[in-house]
């Protein structure tokens, strides 16, 4: 076993390699078609499952990590890396540098599992990959534009910045505002199909891209809008619960293949984009396949640099704020500002991102240093990997971690509260058949054995339900749906007063879920 978590991307990237180094067949890829494959259905689930409660709490870390460190690193490496390697015109290294300011909070998940990451930097990592992902690739834009036309505008850039950015926010709030209430009346005309409702789930993202991308707005925005509006329009119309979990079965794999087919692929194109990247690099003087190797240690180095100032300077200015209102703030140690910053490493996005660089010109020509702009990408993906993997157990180790709030009070007074509706809802039932179809004692012992259940759970006991009869068994099913039912209202409420975060909403849902399924089964 190896001392150091191996992250599932380098697998991958090892397995692409071997495909692209055992046959001649090199896979054709088209930018414009890449991006649309690839970008709008990841962002689309990152923005529908990462935590909103955590997002908002730490949304100032999180913008000034996913805007302000964005602007930095596309400006300051954009210039170093055109510095460094002239054969690279500056349009394309600003391009460049804004393809590998994304983050990749899935590469650092897989590290995660061996090495306790705190969950408050975990949280910051996802919200700022969320973010920094639309901003650094609507930076590409313009920088590739930039390239193409050979002519850039600040001001005509800031202003066309913010007309894709408000544009593209606003396409992908509406596309899933305007599915989820079709999708509401459908059912609530003829009924829940769980093959329409996973189908329509999926469309969504490439709706909000193109009719963006129509709009010339940012579709990227608008994927990850849509994604983030898919949580609120989820809390007012609850799918079946056969629909979600099946659902959230297909976008687990999904996620799983679409990641794992980007990786394979910058393995198989391993070999010859070295070999288009050697003839590139001759321009500049050198051939040795070290200048390569050099040139990528060089941006690491560079990003890694930057994100280290960038978070301890917001650092800094965070503990003067809260000095400056009166509220005390511990010093970090340098070693949890250390582990943000080689924690933000470069993934599917990067990659993504850079295989969209155009192939040719406006007049035909080839578009230059492509070849080399995606060996730096790719190079920096896998370097940024491997120093995570082996530095984030060594800065971690033994670390004080900073004291985070348990939620589980949150979490037990939720299922409290649940619990008593449901009782409160099955004693309706009962009466309700009783008047209808008399027998009250049969409907008495069975909704009494559900009730014993939630009681137990009142109590924080734990106890397995008793074997009845047939009848008895159909009629517990029965009040434990009534029960499910009556718990999700209750949830629903907990969540639009926001008295408990998303992530418990999310957890107790799943379990609804399986309670759901195995009684109507």
């Amino acid at each position: 076993m190896l001392p150091f978590p191996v992250p599932t991307p380098l697998v991958q990237i090892l397995l692409g390699g071997v495909i692209g180094l055992s046959t001649s067949h090199r896979v054709a890829l088209d930018p414009e078609l890449f991006l649309l494959l690839f970008l709008p259905p990841l962002l689309f689930l990152d923005g529908w499952r990462i935590p909103k409660d955590e997002l908002f709490k730490d949304l100032p870390t999180v913008v000034e990590l996913a805007l302000g460190l964005v602007i930095l690193t596309v400006v300051g490496m954009g210039l170093f890396i055109h510095w460094m390697i002239p054969a690279i015109p500056l349009a394309v290294a600003f391009a460049l540098a804004a393809v590998v300011s994304p983050t990749d909070p899935i590469a650092v998940s897989a590290i995660a599992a061996r090495v306790p990451i705190p969950k408050r930097m975990m949280h910051i990592l996802e919200g700022e990959s969320l973010l920094n992902d639309a901003s650094g690739l609507v930076c590409l834009r313009f920088a590739v534009a930039a390239a193409l036309t050979g002519s850039f505008s600040i001001g005509a850039a800031a202003l066309n910045f913010l007309w894709v950015a408000i544009a593209g926010l606003a396409v992908g709030v509406a596309v899933t505002v305007a599915a989820s209430r079709a999708k509401a009346w459908v059912t609530k005309k003829w009924g829940e199909d769980t093959g329409s409702q996973i189908l329509v789930s999926l469309l969504i993202p490439f709706g909000a891209y193109l009719l963006a991308e129509h709009l010339h707005a940012s579709g990227i925005l608008a994927a990850v809008s849509a994604g983030v509006t898919m949580t609120f329009t989820e809390i007012s119309r609850q799918a079946m619960a056969v629909t979600r979990m099946r659902r959230n079965s297909v976008w687990d794999t999904i996620q799983f293949s679409l990641n794992g087919i980007i990786f394979v692929l910058l393995g198989e194109q391993l070999p010859s984009i070295l070999a288009g990247a050697k003839q590139t690099v001759a321009v500049t003087g050198h051939s040795s396949l070290w200048w390569l190797a050099a040139y990528v240690m060089a941006i690491v180095v560079g990003l890694a640099t930057l994100r280290f100032l960038w978070v301890w300077a917001s650092l800094r200015l965070t503990i003067l704020r809260n000095a400056y209102k009166g509220v005390g703030s511990q010093s970090t140690d340098w070693r949890l500002i250390a582990a943000t910053s080689i924690a933000g490493v470069r993934g599917a996005i990067t990659l993504a991102g850079v295989l969209t660089l155009p192939v040719a010109m406006g007049d035909g020509s080839p578009f230059p240093a492509r070849d080399l702009a995606i060996f730096l990408a790719a190079g920096v993906i896998i370097v940024s990997l491997v120093i995570a993997s082996i530095g984030l157990p060594m800065l971690l180790k033994g670390l004080a971690m900073p004291p985070e709030p348990s939620k589980q009070a949150e979490e037990d007074n939720a299922r409290i509260t649940t619990a008593q509706a449901a009782i409160q809802a099955i004693e309706r039932h009962q009466h309700t058949l009783a008047e209808d179809h008399g027998q009250a004692d049969l409907y008495v012992a069975a909704g009494g054995q559900v009730m014993d259940i939630y009681r137990e759970r009142i109590e924080g006991l734990s106890e397995r339900q008793s074997d009845e009869s047939r009848l008895a068994d159909r009629l517990a099913g029965e009040f434990r749906l009534v029960g499910v039912k009556a718990e999700r209202l209750a949830l629903a409420q907990l969540l639009r007063a926001r008295r408990i975060s998303s992530e418990t909403a999310r957890k107790i849902t799943q379990e609804l879920d399986l309670a759901e399924a195995r009684f109507r089964g």
